[in-house]
């Protein structure tokens, strides 16, 4: 029998690009291109091309591991692995109550696991304790989406409208590196006449493709947003009309914005006058322009301000909800945007519902045949829920997370780690964090199972199964099956993904990511959906569909998504099929009135300033040839042979006054602890900063440097900006 590719999508970034598996007679899998989809037409970078190593035997964990009476992890059958989970949870439950057990979920989970953890942390364990890492991506964004339009979804647009614009300021994102594939909508935004901005502290390969760049002191997004928004009022750059009849709130954030004059707002960026003049002109030329935000802006103690002031900026030349405009986030994580839509987010049920809504708690409790009164209320944070381990919380599940390499303060949450009762771990590799774990239950990969995502763009995907999973593997789904019938609830906890989902589609029905007319056939035959897309009314028992091929033309579907497209029901009764929302708020905005919001905010400082004790600021990131806490991709020899390790990099002039040469090791000390790295001497970043990439452990961890001060409102670590002190280190 001939082996076939299967279509599918890249395990890591929030691009999910599209690509192909074909599995080889040696056992290895291929990965190839997959021109069909639209996101990356075939391109791949080096992670994408490489994901297949992680399937290997010799890579991944292929038995469930327990902790004998000597303390080391040692193979075990799944009934045992599985019980003294069981027992290890219902104990805590059972002596201390529900919320001394934690639940940490990832935004590399599917929609489906997502939505399924959600579920077991509420209605099986009954805890509020309830997060997920994807809190230390776009909180910051999400919040100030909801603020502002009511709704948050990473685009609002799908990137192929990037090329049609004007003019883009990128702020904070090095995408060239994080998201490589994505770059090539820039360079035909540039082929097409439209300039390109980019506002970053160094120098990055994005900010080398840039017309212009920005190289802002870290933590001051905010500043230079006011600062702009204050010269476009000074020169009558302002959509009078726009204002008038699409916002509220306009006065208060004008004001705001006027007290920051642009020679106030130099002396605190760095940026010059002129400079910020020349954007302005940049971006309120052009008939379209676009805000697009990562990372940089959003992981600060004010994030959801920053962005705020970002959107207010979009808002007053009347940018967002017209076409080829508007103001959209970068999401990081492969399912960064639907993991928090679907119930793994602390004060979040399905749909983007909100857990202190009356309504939203009855709608979920329905469908999960539970009374809404046993639904516990929001719990903490990402962050405030690791640094309540082994205090407040005994207990913890935990699943496709690596907090000791990815949290703030990580030498501080490992040490919490380590005092809890018990703790069971749920991954493909014994990361880090499995390395302290009680119990390991080793999970099947992407290419193991079939599930959905939801891409940056709020387009839903498909993933399909390309091959059979190792002897001795489960699912994540299997996993809180088992889990949910040891602990008491033997119904509810499906092992198939589809039906997972169909329930979903319930759940999400009529919330603000509304997935209830999106099912497996359309996904497959529609290459995505883009959300909100409503369920047509169906006669009662009317499901989704079974998947049958993946293959065949598209029914009922109309480029751009505009209109509506006509389905037939069972026995010829006909209904509209809504076909998915490429584009928001076209119309008007996702609030009561539709009117956008402006919220007026003011520049303040870092949490923690540079002084004499600590004189340089440190900001963090990532490098193409790793993946987030590199739990995965360092265990690929053509990534590691690309990016073996941690560095440090610095300007010359701050390397001369270290008495520091190219390579020496380099000690860099915050309040929170000490990482040592190799020099890295370039131009390319401030003289006032430090960079150091996040994804590895040990002593060249970069965040046991970094501060966990917290934006009020979205709970978002400050991982951008933190003062620290740099040492020689002797060879």
């Amino acid at each position: 029998m001939q082996n076939t590719a299967t279509p599918t999508h890249c395990p890591y970034c929030a691009l999910q690009c599209g690509m192909n598996l074909t599995p080889a007679p040696d056992g290895t899998v291929e990965v190839s291109e997959r021109a069909d989809f639209p996101v990356n037409r075939g391109a791949l970078c080096g992670k994408g091309r490489t994901s297949a190593a992680v399937l290997a035997r010799n890579v991944r964990l292929t038995s469930p591991l327990v902790r004998d009476e000597g303390g080391t992890l040692v193979p075990a059958s799944w009934d045992e692995a599985l019980e003294r989970i069981a027992a290890g949870l219902g104990r805590t439950r059972a002596e201390y109550g529900p919320d001394a057990v934690g639940v940490f979920g990832g935004g590399g989970l599917t929609n489906e696991k997502a939505y399924s953890l959600g579920k077991f942390a509420r209605v099986v364990l009954g805890t509020s304790q309830i997060d997920y890492n994807g809190r230390f991506c776009m909180s910051s964004a999400a919040a100030a989406g909801i603020k502002a339009f009511g709704l948050d979804r990473g685009l609002p647009f799908p990137l192929e409208d990037i090329p049609k614009s004007g003019c883009v300021i990128l702020v904070g994102s090095n995408l060239a590196e994080t998201m490589p594939p994505s770059l090539r909508f820039f360079t035909e935004l540039k082929e097409n006449g439209g300039t390109l901005i980019v506002i970053d502290p160094r120098r990055t390969k994005t900010a080398e493709q840039a017309d212009l760049h920005l190289a802002p002191r870290p933590g001051t997004d905010l500043a230079l947003a006011l600062g702009l928004l204050h010269l476009v009022i000074a020169e009558g750059r302002v959509d009078e009309e726009y204002v008038r009849e699409r916002t509220t709130g306009w006065e208060d954030a004008r004001a705001a914005a006027m007290a920051h004059w642009p020679e106030y707002v130099e002396r605190i960026t760095g940026v010059s006058v002129p400079r910020l003049r020349e954007v302005v002109r940049m971006f309120c030329e052009p008939e379209s322009a676009m805000v697009l935000t990562a990372r940089g802006p959003e992981q600060q103690s004010k994030g959801t301000d920053t962005v705020g002031a970002w959107i207010n900026l979009c808002l007053a030349t009347g940018r967002a909800g017209r076409p080829r405009s508007g103001y959209g986030c970068l999401t990081g994580q492969g399912n960064g945007q639907g993991g928090r839509e679907h119930g793994q987010k602390a004060d979040q049920l399905p749909g983007y519902r909100k857990l202190d809504d009356p309504a939203a708690r009855a709608h979920v409790a329905e469908v999960w045949g539970v009374d809404p009164d046993s639904l516990p209320g929001p719990g903490r944070s990402a962050y405030e829920l690791l640094d309540a381990l082994g205090t407040d919380i005994r207990s913890l599940l935990l699943m496709a997370s690596n907090p000791v390499v990815s949290a703030p303060r990580a030498a501080h949450i490992e040490e919490r780690i380590r005092s809890l009762d018990f703790l069971a771990v749920c991954d493909v590799v014994l990361s880090e964090t499995a390395e302290l774990a009680d119990v390991v239950l080793p999970v099947t990969q992407w290419a193991e199972e079939t599930g959905t995502t939801t891409n940056l763009e709020g387009r839903v995907l498909l993933r399909r199964r390309a091959i059979t999973p190792p002897d001795g593997i489960r699912s994540d789904l299997e996993i809180l099956h088992e889990l949910a019938a040891r602990l008491g609830v033997e119904k509810g906890f499906p092992t198939d993904p589809e039906e997972v989902f169909e329930e979903l589609r319930r759940a999400s029905a009529g919330g603000a990511a509304d997935y209830s007319g999106i099912t497996y056939r359309r996904l497959a035959e529609e290459n995505g959906v883009f959300w909100p897309c409503p369920a047509p009314v169906e006669p009662e028992g009317e499901g989704g569909g079974a998947l049958p091929d993946g293959k065949g033309p598209a029914e009922g579907t109309l480029p751009d998504g505009k209109g509506q497209a006509e389905g037939t029901l069972p026995g010829g009764e006909a209904s509209a099929v809504h076909p998915g929302t490429p584009r928001l708020f076209l119309d008007g905005f996702a609030t009561p009135d539709g009117r956008a919001r402006f919220v007026p905010v003011s520049h303040r400082a870092t949490a923690e300033e540079p002084d004499e004790e600590y004189p340089v600021l440190l900001t963090t990131g990532r490098v193409v040839a790793q993946y987030q806490s590199g739990a995965q991709t360092r265990r690929v020899a053509e990534l590691n042979a690309a990016a073996p390790g941690p560095f440090v990099e610095l300007h010359p002039r701050l390397a001369a006054r270290l008495g520091a040469a190219e390579g020496d090791p380099v000690a860099v000390v915050s309040r929170r602890g000490r990482a040592v790295a190799p020099a890295r001497i370039t131009h390319a970043i401030r003289p006032d900063t430090v960079f150091m990439p996040f994804h590895w452990p040990g002593e060249g961890r970069a965040n046991t440097l970094t501060n966990p001060a917290l934006d009020p409102t979205s709970r978002m670590p400050e991982f951008k900006a933190c003062a620290v002190r740099l040492e020689p280190v002797e060879r």
